[in-house]
């Protein structure tokens, strides 16, 4: 097995993740988290509050996962959100098409659905799974698409991206910022593309978690009032130069702001953020960059785009954020569509004298000349140059229709007034993240094998007791001895090294044996930990030695053991997962030692008496 296989094993077997459906077969695409999948997967999502909502002080809206259709229109989903479809003829299994090609020609993303064909058919590219011939490729929408009430109702989308709920709450995320860029908001929650053909687990999903954050800035000024705060952080950078190279570079945010390789402050501020939460929830910093999109990737509405991307065994670098100066595209494609402006008023320091071009429709007369559509009218000639106003007779087009106007129902001239503000548009940065890659990534870089004789060695353990000598804990049998022998003849060690940050279960609490007088005193100290608000696992199951594996294997960083000496001097052993060393700590306040170990990176000698055996 590889490391993913590895990584999937481990977490079906723990309760980490389970596939979806499966007494029915199974279907792609779709993952159900266990008990300690959910738990882990939370307290990434919680993290990430901490940084964007707590820190950074943009608050968090929760929108429908169903959309009306158009909203997606406006946001181009319905037109263009679509990926190449292939099927074969003699299996029916479905493919991406440009990915059939990726060995044969680098422009397959790039490609019509047309060329893709030819170059399947060229180059003679056959099934995977049968060998069966393949159809003409063509474009699949990936939305999930559905009804909104009885009968045919009204067309409507399962979401596809958080990211437009926040775009159509504009107008009230402004007021509620009282007006005053930049200002934020971010969301947490399903999202559903209607993948061609998921086989790469909870990195590639039908229905996936996205935590998006829309932070809408003043065009004008895109440096960050807390910029100073990353400015000297050291990253690894893959830009577009780099790509040509094919070598990253380490360089500071402030390095890479000033010789434009990052657009600006904002845009470097939060890729130094995400670089921040990363490594906190456990990514391994050797194994992270961020990847400039290429020119002719970069997509339509963006001016800067990066990845946040780790790097996998099985799949190579896996994009798991993107950070994108997303312009004011969206704000502009809402405001067409809806027909409602979104902007912001933003006031001078110093009232300005101002020359300007002024349209005043009549709309006395227009009323009665055109009704309902009067307001359209003046809106559309409002438009209009000087030029095109000077004719008799104006053209103006409202919803689809070409109307004509005569000259004498609206007037126009230069006039110089004094302005207090103008109206803008926020530029959004978004930085997006996919928390189910996250998941895989904290996971596989946390996974382990070691090897138990030579780690005790390492770090000169002899026991698993206290070291009160041979001849003590020759007289208890039941005792482990030797954490090499733990298992038998079996010397590996599976290990999850999670951060205290993000880890399912903080601490196991373990009675060396299933006895009353020693089971007493543990539910004592589980019921001290929950007061904490720590993650607890009671576990009596099976030898001491085998507890410590199967907390090994679920990541917990604390293992607590009562044994017979903590009825005499009331004291505990505390082990610690990584280095598998142990203290000996007095039961009380026990609770305050390993809450300032887990959240105060407490340094673990200094929490009791070390011990060797």
């Amino acid at each position: 097995m590889d490391k993913y296989e590895k990584v999937f094993e481990l977490a079906k077997r723990r309760g980490f993740l389970w596939n979806s459906f499966e007494l029915y077969g199974g279907s792609r695409g779709f993952y159900d988290y266990g008990p300690l999948g959910s738990t882990l997967k939370r307290r990434i999502e919680q993290i990430w509050r901490e940084f964007y909502v707590i820190q950074e002080g943009h608050m968090e809206i929760e929108c429908p996962t169903i959309g009306i259709e158009e909203v997606f229109i406006a946001s181009g989903h319905v037109g263009g959100f679509s990926d190449p479809l292939c099927e074969c003829m003699n299996c029916k299994e479905a493919f991406r098409a440009d990915h059939l090609v990726e060995d044969v020609t680098e422009a397959a993303g790039t490609l019509s659905a047309e060329d893709l064909t030819r170059v399947i058919r060229e180059n003679e590219i056959r099934c995977p799974e049968c060998g069966g011939e393949f159809g003409e490729a063509y474009e699949f929408n990936l939305m999930f698409k559905t009804t909104i009430g009885p009968g045919t109702g009204r067309q409507g989308y399962l979401r596809p991206e958080t990211a437009q709920g926040m775009f159509v709450d504009f107008q009230r995320l402004s007021r509620f910022y009282r007006d005053k860029l930049p200002f934020g908001a971010v969301q947490i929650g399903k999202s559903y593309r209607n993948e061609i053909a998921p086989r790469q687990g909870v990195i590639r999903l039908r229905e996936f978690t996205q935590a998006e954050c829309e932070i809408f800035v003043d065009p004008r000024n895109k440096k960050h009032p807390n910029f100073e705060r990353f400015a000297d952080k050291e990253l690894v950078l893959y830009s577009q130069e780099a790509q040509k190279k094919g070598e990253s570079i380490r360089m500071t945010v402030r390095e890479a702001v000033k010789s434009g390789i990052i657009a600006h402050e904002v845009l470097g501020y939060n890729i130094a953020l995400t670089n921040e939460f990363l490594t906190k929830v456990g990514m391994d910093p050797a194994k992270l960059r961020f990847r400039q999109h290429l020119t002719d990737e970069m997509a339509h509405y963006a001016i800067d785009c990066w990845d946040a991307e780790i790097e996998t065994e099985r799949f190579g670098w896996v994009e798991i954020v993107g950070i994108a100066d997303r312009t004011d595209y969206d704000l502009k494609a809402h405001a067409r569509v809806s027909k409602t402006d979104l902007y912001v008023y933003v006031e001078y320091d110093e009232p300005k004298m101002v020359t300007r071009f002024v349209v005043k429709p009549n709309m006395a007369k227009l009323g009665p000349l055109f009704k309902g559509k009067a307001k359209a009218v003046a809106d559309a000639l409002k438009q209009l140059s000087e030029e095109e106003l000077s004719k008799d007779q104006i053209k103006v087009t409202v919803d689809g229709e070409e109307l004509t106007v005569s000259s004498d129902v609206v007037d126009f001239a230069e006039e110089t007034v004094k302005v207090s503000g103008e109206n803008v548009i926020p530029h959004v940065i978004e930085p997006s993240y996919g928390i189910d890659r996250i998941f895989y990534g904290v996971m596989e870089h946390a996974f382990d094998e070691e090897n138990v004789a030579q780690k005790a060695a390492e770090s000169g353990l002899k026991g698993a007791e206290a070291a009160e000598g041979v001849e003590k804990a020759e007289k208890r049998p039941e005792a482990v001895k030797d954490e090499s022998e733990v298992e038998g003849e079996e010397e590996a060690r599976l290990v999850m090294h999670f951060s205290s940050a993000v880890a399912p279960v903080q601490v196991a609490v373990l009675p060396l044996l299933t006895r009353k007088e020693l089971a007493d005193p543990a539910k004592e100290i589980v019921a001290k930990l929950r007061e904490k608000n720590l993650l607890v696992n009671y576990d009596d199951s099976g030898t001491i030695g085998r507890r410590y594996r199967r907390n090994d294997e679920i990541g917990t960083p604390y293992s607590v053991t009562v044994d017979y000496d903590t009825l005499q001097d009331g004291t505990v052993t505390i082990r610690d997962r990584d280095s598998m060393r142990q203290i000996r700590a007095p039961i009380d306040g026990i609770e305050n030692v390993l809450y300032e170990l887990i959240y105060r990176g407490r340094n673990f000698e200094s929490a009791g008496k070390p011990f060797n055996f």
